[in-house]
C-alpha cells in the first residue's frame, strides 16, 4: 500500500512572519551588547522587538490615513488634514521614544543602551566619526565634539525611522550640516575627500604588496 503524501506545512501567516523578522533583528542587536546578563537578554530582545512593532504601527496608521485623504479632491482642507497626519505621527514618535529608552535603562547600563541605539541604526554614528577622523586627522577637539553631538542627535531621530532609507536620510541630513560647518572653518571638503581616497588606495596597495 502506497504511503499517503505528507500534508504540506501550513504557510506562515503574515503576522507570524513579521514577528519572526523583528525578533531575529532584535536578537542580533542583543548578541552584540557587551556584558549583558543572560537573564536579561530575552527581556531586552523583546523590548527592542516591541519597539519595532510599535514604530511599524505608527507608520502603518500614517500611511492608511494619507491614502484615504489622497483619494479625495486636493482641497485646502485636505492638505491641512495631510499636514495633521504628519504632525500626529511626529507626536506619537516623540511620545514613544523616551518611553522606550526608559524601559531599556531599567535593564541596561548607559553604555549598553548606546549599543542598542547603534544596533538599531546600523552603527552609522561610530562608522561616520571614524571616517571623518581618518579623512581629517587635524580636527580640533571642539570640532570633534560638535560633530559627535550632531551625529548623536541624528541617531536619536534615525532610531524612530520606519525604513532603512528613513534612518540613513537622517544621518545624511546631519552629515550635510557637518560638512557645511567644516567648510565654514576653511576646510576644503572636496579636496579632503580626494586626498583621503588616495590614502586609502595607497594603504590597500601597500597591504597587497606584503
Amino acid at each position: 500500500m502506497q504511503a499517503s503524501a505528507q500534508a504540506p506545512a501550513p504557510a506562515e501567516s503574515k503576522e507570524a512572519a513579521y514577528t519572526r523578522t523583528i525578533t531575529e533583528r532584535a536578537a542580533k542587536i542583543v548578541a552584540k551588547i557587551d556584558g549583558l546578563k543572560a537573564k536579561d537578554s530575552v527581556q531586552v530582545r523583546d523590548l527592542i522587538a516591541d519597539q519595532y512593532r510599535q514604530l511599524n504601527d505608527i507608520y502603518k496608521q500614517q500611511k492608511t490615513r494619507k491614502a484615504a485623504l489622497k483619494a479625495q479632491p486636493a482641497t485646502d482642507a485636505t492638505k491641512a488634514e495631510l499636514a495633521k497626519v504628519d504632525a500626529d505621527t511626529e507626536a506619537a514618535l516623540a511620545k514613544l521614544h523616551p518611553q522606550y529608552l526608559k524601559k531599556l535603562s531599567r535593564r541596561l547600563t548607559p553604555a549598553q543602551v548606546e549599543q542598542v541605539k547603534d544596533g538599531m541604526t546600523y552603527g552609522v554614528l561610530p562608522i561616520t566619526m571614524t571616517a571623518y577622523n581618518d579623512m581629517l586627522p587635524n580636527l580640533t577637539a571642539e570640532q570633534k565634539a560638535q560633530m559627535l553631538a550632531w551625529l548623536t542627535e541624528a541617531r536619536e531621530h534615525a532610531m524612530d525611522g520606519g525604513t532603512s532609507e528613513q534612518k540613513h536620510a537622517w544621518f545624511g541630513k546631519y552629515k550635510g550640516r557637518i560638512n557645511n560647518y567644516l567648510s565654514a572653518a576653511g576646510i576644503d571638503m572636496n579636496q579632503a575627500g580626494k586626498d583621503w581616497q588616495a590614502r586609502i588606495a595607497a594603504r590597500k596597495a601597500a597591504g597587497g604588496a606584503q
